[in-house]
């Protein structure tokens, strides 16, 4: 990890999901000790890796395991994508990331050593539908379900930074992988011939490849100074109907079909509004102001990266 000479013990939640498992990875080949928190009852460790047992509902940690955390990663919380969102779905956000966050930062400070750090997922979502205004960490929070739940999810990690803890909030942008997430629900419909920009096209994307925002993770970790909101995306964001055609080209099929927005929202509803269609060009303000170096800036070189489509070379 770079400013630190020592290895760290990081305990992680959601250490099984898109973000988590590659985090597990990167921490791994750092080699840094790993504590993946867990639900209920298990196994006493998984390849070697400490499991740390935790009720959400209830915010009971067991103590013993976490025992010696310099540092926790809480990236646990209901999808919000894979379906319309119900009142039922929605209750189900809400809890999942702000009732269990804040049970996770008010158990923290009981244990007999607390955690140095606390990094906590949260997401673009927070700047709500801003069309092609360029959002920075100090920009006001919009309106909508998705920021109303950022914003309460991003206060609940209060009661640690209140009793001394280094709190980071990552603003995720939309995750670059093939194994999961936005990109890997839309490569089959681009294979195919199918894909192509949703609605106009014209609202904004924040993105960031995967081996970013791990990398982003360890920074906040070894950089002292960095603590508050954090945007985690990539210093050029994109338009939809860029994304489409940058997907198209690396894949080398047509992106010329469109979701129009009313068939968006008539298959996602409120999802369709405040995920697909919402505009959000966020930059990445603090990353860059603390040092941090990405290693896919552009669009077209990540999803190269990710799917191992490298660029054509012309004979000689």
């Amino acid at each position: 990890m770079t400013g630190t000479a020592r290895a760290w013990t990081v305990a992680v939640t959601g250490a099984s999901g898109l973000v988590g498992s590659a985090l597990v990875t990167g921490l791994t080949s750092a080699g840094h000790r790993v504590v993946r928190v867990v639900r209920g009852a298990g196994a006493a460790s998984v390849a070697g890796q400490r499991l740390a047992r935790w009720d959400p509902e209830s915010g009971a940690l067991e103590p013993s395991a976490l025992a010696g955390a310099d540092a926790v990663v809480h990236l646990a919380g209901e999808s919000v994508a894979g379906g319309r969102w119900t009142e039922a779905k929605k209750r189900r956000i809400r809890s999942s990331r702000v009732d269990v966050t804040r049970r996770l930062a008010e158990a923290l400070p009981r244990l007999e050593r607390p955690p140095r750090l606390l990094v906590s997922a949260s997401a673009v979502g927070y700047y709500g539908d801003r069309g092609s205004e360029i959002l920075r960490e100090d920009s006001a929070p919009g309106p909508g379900f998705l920021a109303e739940v950022c914003r309460e999810w991003e206060a609940a990690t209060d009661p640690a930074a209140r009793a001394g803890i280094r709190v980071v909030r990552l603003r995720i942008g939309m995750v670059l992988s093939r194994r999961g997430g936005a990109l890997g629900a839309m490569l089959t419909p681009f294979r195919l011939g199918a894909g192509g920009p949703v609605g106009s096209g014209v609202q904004w994307v924040s993105w960031i490849a995967i081996d970013d925002l791990v990398g982003a993770i360890l920074h906040a970790l070894a950089t002292e100074s960095l603590a508050g909101p954090v945007n985690a995306v990539a210093p050029e964001p994109v338009t939809n109907r860029e994304l489409a055609r940058t997907l198209g080209r690396v894949l080398r099929r047509p992106a010329l079909l469109p979701l129009p927005a009313v068939a968006a929202r008539l298959l996602f509803g409120q999802m369709a509004d405040e995920l697909l269609l919402a505009s959000a060009r966020v930059e990445p303000a603090r990353l860059r102001a603390t040092g941090f170096t990405f290693r896919h800036a552009r669009l077209e070189d990540a999803l190269r990266h990710e799917l191992g489509r490298p660029h054509r070379t012309r004979p000689t």
